[in-house]
């Protein structure tokens, strides 16, 4: 890859609307994206076109116009916010005098910045090599003799044909490692299953405050950051620490629209963790004026990536920064026929997350029930279980040496209970 300069590079950005104007909140997103990467913007233009041009993708006139900006400007980078074709972004740059960078570039530059883990470098490398892959160019000329004669025989291979060779043994090698990566997380979530641990997995556009919710609900210290995808790899954590009825929280990495399709295949480990959960937190920035419209992007990419049926809560975070009414989209929001439960919280100030968690930990492992068991002398040890689990609220002793216990429990421990203890349901009295 391109070495990067430390004190960013100047860019252009060329804004473009396919049979449209570009409305304002994808140009203030695609500034964002540029900023988040390092660009220093050195100015924007806006174009529209009813469909692409094969050789440029905009216009000659809209082109030439750009190479005076470039020149102007002094400009190193142009970034476009439409992905280009390899033919299209070499003669965008032969054009122009200027390196050409397309939206899927810049998103993955990004992610190759974010990436700390070694999963997540692998990840972003495999994501790159496959995105350059198709943009290789002939740049040794001298060795691309390959026809008959005198003089003129080549090696037999041409330096393009041998990038691309050690390029596919590269992606084949991070695919393997991946793939073992994977198995080692179906194993985690094997022995969760098992345990009947259940996860719920927070979701939601880039910079919505996802983990700022995920410290604030966990009590963890994962660092937060106000920039788009400062989270990649997911982080796990105990809801709650102290409470009796694990329940898993994992914080994801945050979508955008028209995710690069070479981002989702190389981030299909991570992705699982969100299709295999048992509940997500569907969190939602109610400060963004443009919210409405990333719900919709977020719910599309999760029904792209098979987690469309999974139960979720839609948290609308930010409290502290917006009036306090309700958006519209609290009342109205439904996705292919299912209106999910809508919180309106504030991860920064505490508002709303008792209730929060209270409404997760019922949908993940049931709801409380208060109930009345009779133990005689002989279940001592049921007792004992019992008062581990502080579930116990009250105890009345016999003179057989038996007692009553009012007790406390979520339907599924309960469930755990009998099945641990072989008691059966008529036991619990409830009251």
């Amino acid at each position: 890859m391109l070495e990067r300069p430390e004190n960013g590079e100047r860019s252009l950005l060329l804004h473009i609307g396919l049979k449209r104007p570009c409305y304002e909140d994808e140009i203030q997103e695609f500034r964002a994206l540029a900023i988040s990467a390092g660009a220093e913007i050195a100015g924007e233009i806006c174009a529209r076109r009813d469909r692409p041009s094969p050789r440029l993708f905009i216009g000659s006139g809209k082109a030439e116009e750009l190479a005076d900006q470039v020149k102007e400007t002094c400009s190193e980078l142009v970034l476009v916010n439409q992905p280009l074709s390899p033919s299209q972004e070499r003669n965008l740059e032969r054009l122009l005098g200027a390196r050409v960078l397309d939206r899927n570039g810049l998103i993955l530059d990004i992610f190759a910045q974010r990436a700390a883990t070694h999963e997540g470098k692998i990840q972003v490398e495999l994501a790159q090599l496959e995105h350059l892959s198709t943009r290789l160019v002939r740049g040794w000329t001298h060795l691309e003799r390959q026809k008959g004669g005198i003089g003129l025989r080549g090696p037999g291979e041409t330096q393009l044909e041998s990038d691309r060779r050690l390029l596919g043994h590269r992606i084949k090698y991070l695919k393997v490692r991946l793939e073992r990566i994977e198995k080692q997380r179906e194993l985690g979530r094997r022995e969760r299953r098992r345990a009947r641990v259940p996860t719920v997995a927070l979701v939601g556009y880039t910079n919505a405050g996802k983990t700022t919710l995920f410290n604030a609900l966990s009590g963890a210290e994962v660092k937060a950051r106000n920039t788009l995808f400062a989270t990649l790899d997911p982080t796990i954590r105990r809801l709650s620490p102290g409470e009796l009825d694990e329940v898993l929280l994992v914080d994801t990495v945050g979508f955008v629209r028209d995710l690069p399709h070479e981002l989702v295949a190389a981030f299909r480990a991570t992705l699982t963790e969100t299709r295999e959960a048992d509940l997500l937190i569907h969190v939602i920035d109610a400060s963004d004026p443009h919210h409405g419209d990333r719900r919709r992007q977020v719910e599309e990419v999760l029904d792209g990536i098979g987690a469309a049926n999974v139960p979720r809560i839609q948290v609308y975070n930010k409290a502290d920064e917006v009036e306090r009414r309700r958006p519209r989209e609290l009342d109205g929001s439904v996705w292919k026929g299912v209106n999910w439960p809508k919180l309106w919280v504030s991860a920064v100030t505490g508002e709303g997350l008792e209730e929060l968690s209270k409404v997760v930990r019922t949908r993940a492992v049931g709801e409380q029930v208060l109930g009345r068991l009779e133990l005689g002398p002989a279940d001592s040890r049921l007792r004992a279980k019992l008062f581990e689990l502080q579930a116990v609220r009250a105890e009345q002793s016999h003179e057989s040496g038996g007692c009553t216990l009012d007790v406390a429990l979520t339907s599924k421990r309960w469930k755990k209970l009998c099945i641990q203890e072989g008691l059966s349901n008529d036991s619990f009295q409830r009251v």
